[in-house]
């Protein structure tokens, strides 16, 4: 029920250190002193901002930098929330009472606690870039021996030194646990229409 003091927790985790553990007393420090509040720690640690055992990870010191926060926010939701972007992969308010719909069959709660479940997605939506460009494009890979050759998969002579040259993808996809036939439908047809087309 505190989802309207998500976007200010999480500036103040931005702009502070990363304590050794995160603690309800950690969250007094930080200003969030009602019991509401005590819902911050498990939504950190569904983001995969804490551990288990509450110990910041490798996303909440990532999350720190300004640069990077609305990226890592996106990646965040799309793995908490992976079951609500096969709905819809760029949610916006005309997705609301969709997702709102989801909640409550997904979850099986009442349409009040649904309602605070997508009210705490979309405060959380608003802190988050989700089609950030800020991934570098990759450089072309330079022979340790000489930093003046490119290796080419084109070029037959490297091709003969160094064998042929390529990249083999394992993929692995983890399906959620669902009686929703829809959401295995999109899975599915997703893979068909970006890894086998």
């Amino acid at each position: 029920m505190a989802y309207g003091s998500l976007g200010t927790f999480f500036s103040k985790i931005r702009d502070g250190q990363a304590p050794e553990k995160f603690t309800n007393q950690i969250l007094k420090d930080l200003g969030f002193t009602s019991n509401n509040h005590r819902a911050f720690i498990p939504i950190l640690k569904a983001l995969g901002f804490l551990s288990a055992d509450g110990v910041p990870t490798q996303r909440y010191h990532n999350y720190r930098s300004h640069a990077l926060s609305r990226e890592i926010m996106g990646q965040a939701l799309k793995e908490a929330y992976s079951d609500l972007f096969l709905i819809t992969s760029n949610p916006s308010n005309n997705d609301k009472d969709l997702i709102n719909g989801k909640f409550k069959s997904f979850h099986n709660v009442s349409d009040n606690v649904a309602k605070h479940m997508t009210n705490t997605f979309y405060s959380l939506l608003s802190l988050a870039d989700l089609d950030s460009k800020k991934i570098k494009k990759e450089e072309p890979i330079k022979s340790e021996s000489n930093a003046e050759t490119i290796i080419d998969p084109a070029n037959n002579d490297l091709n003969k030194k160094f064998g042929e040259l390529g990249l083999h993808y394992n993929i692995q996809i983890h399906l959620p646990a669902t009686k929703d036939i829809e959401v295995y439908n999109a899975i599915f047809k997703s893979i068909k229409d970006h890894l086998i087309e």
